[in-house]
């Protein structure tokens, strides 16, 4: 039975149990054979959650949880879902665990908090339903971890189930579009590296997040600049597994380029429904009138 969020207490992490080799299982088990699509390709069709209660950041020594805003996905739910091990952080480079945001960034990001309430541009694009954002949507949240692959010859659909969200990504070796197409989830193109899907995705629009969850810790609200480029990487290593693996570059937010790697579990018996988000989303038309009553009041 799948489980809907029942609460939102942030509930302490539990001790870590792996090492970073755990972390990141990038080969393939040597003794098992990957089924193959009819053009020759492993075969990543199917149904695939991430329920994970990994830090997304390293903590360090003394910290219970990652640096503000975090909690994780074992912190609201109980679900039937395959929980992957609990590893160090999901940020695998740098070494160290942890993002290497600007400080300007961080700063842009204190100042959209600090907006009234009342104020459409206080809310994420996630609140505001219009996307989670790439990678956000890969990145796992409370709940609604489930991603759906389907993979023909010339395309790849990567359909996640938070805001009914369907990536459809070309494989046949054709160029980007270009700047003047720049959208909120970028242009995306795979290749077949060996075994290894590849997308390569670039021209974002600049208004997005580059996480809206709050596992992503002090990573949700940092802005995703049109300079942002990104390279994911799906492997699979084994018969219940895809190795994730992506790669975020955006020189007017980061220091450097960082990444980040979890696995995509194997879940035949999960079923995505619709995410009606605005039909039902009268928490931001709550949100918004109750600060502005408010403010009136105080007026």
């Amino acid at each position: 039975m799948r489980r809907i969020a029942a609460t939102a207490v942030v509930l302490a992490c539990a001790p870590l149990l792996l090492g970073s080799s755990q972390a990141d299982r990038t080969a393939a088990n040597p003794r098992w054979n990957a089924s193959r699509t009819a053009d020759g390709h492993p075969d990543l069709q199917g149904m695939w959650t991430n329920y994970d209660p990994t830090p997304f950041e390293r903590l360090n020594p003394g910290e219970e949880r990652p640096r503000e805003l975090g909690v994780s996905t074992a912190d609201w739910l109980v679900q039937d879902s395959p929980i992957s091990p609990r590893r160090p952080s999901m940020v695998v480079d740098p070494p160290d665990g942890r993002v290497p945001i600007k400080r300007e960034a961080a700063e842009r990001r204190d100042r959209d908090y600090a907006l009234r309430a009342d104020s459409i541009e206080h809310y994420g694009p996630w609140e505001r339903c219009i996307t989670r954002g790439v990678p956000g949507a890969m990145f796992p949240g409370a709940y609604n971890n489930g991603h759906q692959i389907v993979q023909t010859r010339d395309y790849v659909v990567i359909h996640s189930e938070m805001i009914h969200e369907a990536r459809v990504i070309p494989l046949d070796g054709r160029p980007h579009l270009g700047p003047a197409t720049a959208s909120w989830s970028g242009d995306s193109r795979a290749r077949w590296e060996g075994d290894t899907l590849v997308v390569d995705t670039r021209h974002f629009n600049g208004k997005s997040w580059i996480a809206t969850n709050a596992a992503a810790g002090w990573l949700r609200g940092i802005p995703q600049s049109e300079a942002c480029t990104l390279v994911e990487r799906f492997t699979r290593v084994d018969a219940k597994t895809i190795q994730y693996r992506a790669t975020i570059e955006d020189p007017n937010v980061y220091t450097r380029p960082w990444t980040v790697a979890f696995p995509l579990n194997k879940d035949n018996g999960y079923r995505i429904y619709e995410y009606a988000c605005h039909e039902g989303n009268h928490a931001l038309e709550n949100m918004l009138s109750q600060s502005s009553k408010l403010k009136q009041n105080k007026n």
